[in-house]
């Protein structure tokens, strides 16, 4: 039987986005340096760089613009054996938006490359779409622990012990099985194990990072398969994401995912986050590799 980690899993996610300074003299970018947890294998959650390279960011901006856009793309797979650096472009700062370049790398190379854009608090028209009704509650549904948790295998002890968030499916989970539906529609409820400190840049950070892990779902549902099909290869090729509405990752979002279209071994999903109380938080899109034999 798996063993439960001692180690707070959230308080691990808010050390990974503590990035230190760097000397940067020599080049135009503002260098942040960053860490990695010690994974099932040795290649990087894409979601954890780009939470990373977007806290870069954010440290090299006014505080009083928050992030509300962020598009980039996974260059190369990263070592979570290796720390990474990340460079920050001042690209513009107006009236009223700043915008930032940031690039990870590793051994020299970039292995994500992201543009940020950020604004001063603004009134203005507003409107969003509703969440969908008679989802069922969180509470009522089984976490990863729950399915999990008594496997006694290293990447069925990460998922269940070892990620900053609870993440519960709506419908039927892809970690072993497939579901019978195939429908190219995917949701979770999520949110991290414990609170998280009251600062809003950490908090849209913290969501990038869980935005990237059951988004491609929803290509795997509509065509019968699961995380652990035999030959499978699945990669995150670019993540974009827009926040439309402050975000409290501490308590329960609803992330709600779809597939338009699949083909030449690429998949396109998309994703709206709502809170418990039905605002639209934040909408995502990203562009996968899957490849199956």
């Amino acid at each position: 039987m798996a063993v439960e980690s001692t180690v707070d899993p959230t308080q691990t996610l808010v050390d990974l986005l503590d990035l230190s300074s760097a000397d940067g003299a020599q080049t135009d970018e503002e260098i942040f340096v960053g860490t990695s947890v010690q994974q099932a294998g040795r290649r990087i959650f894409g979601g954890q760089v780009l939470a990373q390279a977007l806290i870069a960011a954010i440290r090299t901006v006014e505080p009083t613009r928050e992030v509300h856009s962020m598009h980039a793309y996974f260059l190369r797979a990263g070592d979570a054996l290796e720390p990474i650096t990340f460079g920050v472009q001042r690209l513009r700062d107006g009236r009223s938006f700043s915008a930032r370049r940031a690039h990870a790398y590793q051994n020299g190379v970039p292995i994500l490359s992201m543009i940020a854009s950020f604004q001063q608090p603004d009134d203005g028209l507003s409107h969003q779409e509703r969440m969908p009704e008679g989802v069922p509650d969180p509470e009522s549904l089984p976490s990863t622990a729950d399915l999990l948790g008594d496997m006694d295998h290293p990447l069925a002890r990460a998922w269940s012990f070892d990620r900053p968030f609870d993440i519960r499916h709506v419908d039927g989970a892809l970690y072993v099985q497939h579901d019978s539906d195939r429908v190219a529609r995917n949701a979770v409820w999520m949110k991290t194990f414990a609170p998280m400190p009251a600062d809003q840049g950490l908090h849209r950070a913290a969501l990038a990072y869980a935005s990237d892990y059951t988004l491609l779902e929803s290509i795997l549902r509509q065509h019968g398969l699961s995380w652990i099909t035999p030959g499978m290869s699945v990669a995150s090729l670019d993540h974009a994401m827009w926040w439309h509405r402050p975000v409290k990752v501490d308590e329960w979002l609803l992330y709600v995912q779809q597939s338009p279209s699949a083909s030449g071994a690429r998949g396109l999903s998309t994703g709206q986050i709502f809170n418990r109380a039905g605002e639209l938080v934040a909408t995502v899109a990203q562009e996968g590799m899957v490849r199956v034999p």
